[in-house]
């Protein structure tokens, strides 16, 4: 919905009006900015809902309260109503249901929000400045504090326009990034100095300092097993009503609304959906159009190409198709501006795939639903097969484990190589491609952290996988001026589920149980009992390929051998190989972390002075 950014502690007018124009992507349709003694709050808006007299900051009635905010509030009609009796509205916009929700819940208005947030709020009679981000970290706040000056913004480059902030890498996040592939899962950024205001905290900030607290958490973590089928009518039941209502939600606004379409479960099911209420419900149909669009990217390599599944959707719903073939001619053209709105580096090619499918969205809607957080919250991954079968070892199930492996092994077959390169390679095929210097100041400090149990990996995953997805599905959406939306995220729904047996999400060789069996009559049964997974992919190792000798020159280069976190030679010398196909495939994903962390230190870093989009 929008772009926010702050200061508390030295009021500098030039400096917020530079936060937010760095931010224009994600608000181009309006800006605005209070100016106090000690704060300073700035907005660049995407008009969604109450076009008209959403202009931001809003205020309460004595003009003691205002706030900046970023995101949806779903169920703002809901806490409207009850706060009418006792507040005054000159809006009919949910950020104004923000403001005074705080004025009279206080830091518990959190609790009864339903949506995506991360906003800004200054009390004037507390001298406080209150933030907070929404549950899942579905919408980014960044924040800077020396001790004096405080800077707040929803994306690092924001924070970046005040000069005097330096620019530290972060050598720990880039470690875990480089040999684990994590990032987003903590407070640190990959800039040293910059921070993250984790998924569901809130901060206060005033003259004594800084004070975060969390405001939710997943309590319910229900570890029971249960293999029969009398329950599973009723728990698909409730969930489809929750998921149908947290879509219906989802549709709120005044702009065009789509939907990301991959021919998957989650998208299929969104897409499904909606078109049952889109023919049942006159305001969705004036939201959606008199036909719903979809956006997919597609592949003509068959082994990553969804287009079958695609268009069962289609032609079951009848809805617009839009198609798009990302290239490696049109990466190369576009990399260093998907890489400058990303603000910091990302794990793998198919955030160019999505980047793609955002652009073309973004030629026909405002608002793009898709099913992000599905697998997490419903076991859609492999790796979750492997840790369920383990848990049902461990709890001494002895037959149902047997009968698993044999109704899921083609679920588990594709995993196996995989898996036992892990274990006979380990990290030495690649580690030799660092500087041993760099990885031994961080390798006996820095874990891959794994979950104990299955129950425990689904929630690690959500608070720690899931943040680097919606980061990339944030900034993609943004940079072109897109809101995108995530039904599978309702807080509702995923404390359902978390709230039932885990065979719910794995049984009888199916995972995802529960939304297979909600969808039952709903979406194509192609569809519903799909075993694979792709999602919008990207054929990463032919990309890498036909870009050899640009990548190459990259690795070859000055600037690349003093970084001080590479073996220039093993890398040159692997990359070749990987070119001829004389080592496994995985090392592309190594290869392109490399690769795009160089990209990263040339964009923020090597050109300080110039840290604008090309695009």
């Amino acid at each position: 919905m929008c772009g926010i950014a702050g200061l508390f502690g030295k009021v500098d007018k030039n400096l917020l009006i530079g936060m937010c124009n760095s931010l224009k992507h994600r608000g181009p349709d309006d800006y605005g900015y209070y100016f106090g003694q000690e704060v300073a709050l700035g907005n660049r808006r995407l008009s969604i809902l109450d076009i008209k007299g959403g202009h931001q900051p809003i205020h309460n009635e004595d003009e003691t309260i205002w706030i900046v905010f970023n995101g949806e509030i779903y169920n703002y009609q809901e806490i409207r109503k009850n706060l009418k009796p006792k507040h005054a509205f000159y809006t009919n916009s949910d950020t104004e249901v923000i403001v005074h929700a705080y004025e009279e819940y206080g830091e518990d208005c959190l609790g009864k929000f339903n949506g995506m947030w991360a906003f800004a709020i200054w009390d004037l009679n507390k001298e406080l400045l209150f933030l907070s981000r929404d549950r899942f970290g579905i919408k980014p706040l960044y924040y800077l504090w020396d001790g004096k000056t405080f800077l707040f913004a929803s994306e690092i480059k924001a924070i970046l326009q005040d000069k005097t902030v330096k620019r530290i890498k972060n050598d720990k996040i880039i470690y875990e990034y480089l040999i684990h592939g994590r990032h987003d899962h903590a407070e640190e950024t990959f800039f040293k100095n910059v921070k993250r205001l984790m998924p569901a905290h809130f901060m206060k900030v005033g003259r004594n300092g800084i004070e975060i607290q969390r405001y939710w958490q997943i309590n319910a973590l229900n570890e029971e097993m249960d293999f029969s089928h009398e329950k599973d009518e009723e728990y698909a039941k409730e969930f489809r009503e929750l998921l149908e209502d947290s879509i219906r939600l989802r549709l709120i606004g005044e702009v065009p609304v789509g939907s990301c379409l991959s021919g998957g479960i989650d998208s299929s099911s969104i897409v499904c959906i909606i078109n049952k209420l889109w023919s049942s419900q006159p305001e969705v149909k004036l939201r959606v159009g008199e036909r719903q669009k979809t956006f997919s990217s597609c592949s003509f390599e068959k082994e990553i190409d969804e287009r079958v599944f695609i268009e069962e959707v289609v032609r079951f719903t009848n809805v617009e198709k839009n198609y798009v073939f990302p290239s490696s001619r049109e990466l190369l053209a576009e990399l260093k501006d998907l890489i400058f709105y990303q603000d910091e580096p990302f794990t793998s090619l198919s955030v160019y795939a999505q980047w793609s499918v955002m652009k073309l969205a973004s030629r026909k809607v405002t608002v793009l639903l898709d099913g992000q957080g599905g697998d997490e919250l419903l076991a859609g991954y492999r790796s979750y097969y492997g840790r369920f079968l383990r848990d049902l070892w461990k709890k001494k199930k002895v037959f149902h484990l047997l009968r698993e492996i044999l109704q899921g092994f083609d679920i588990i077959l594709p995993y196996l190589p995989r898996y036992f390169n892990r274990i006979w390679k380990g990290e030495v095929s690649y580690m030799r491609m660092f500087n041993p210097h760099f990885v031994t100041r961080f390798g006996k400090d820095v874990g891959d952290q794994k979950a104990s149990d299955f129950v425990e990996m689904l929630k690690n995953d959500l608070e720690d996988s899931l943040p680097a997805l919606l980061r990339y599905e944030d900034r993609n959406s943004m940079a072109f001026s897109v809101e995108a939306r995530v039904p599978f995220l309702d807080h509702r729904l995923v404390e359902y589920v978390f709230s039932l047996p885990i065979t719910e999400r794995i049984k009888n060789g199916w995972t995802k149980v529960i939304l297979r069996n909600a969808m039952r009559g709903t979406i194509p049964e192609k569809i519903r009992r799909r075993r694979g997974k792709i999602g919008f992919a990207a054929p990463q190792i032919r990309w890498m390929i036909e870009l050899r000798e640009e990548i190459t020159k990259i690795f070859a280069s000055e600037e690349f051998g003093r970084r001080g976190y590479f073996n220039q030679d093993e890398i040159l010398g692997i990359f070749d190989q990987l070119c001829r196909g004389k080592v496994d495939y995985n090392l592309s994903d190594i290869l392109w972390r490399i690769l795009n962390l160089e990209l990263w230190f040339q964009t923020f870093f090597d050109n300080e002075s110039t840290l604008r989009p090309t695009k």
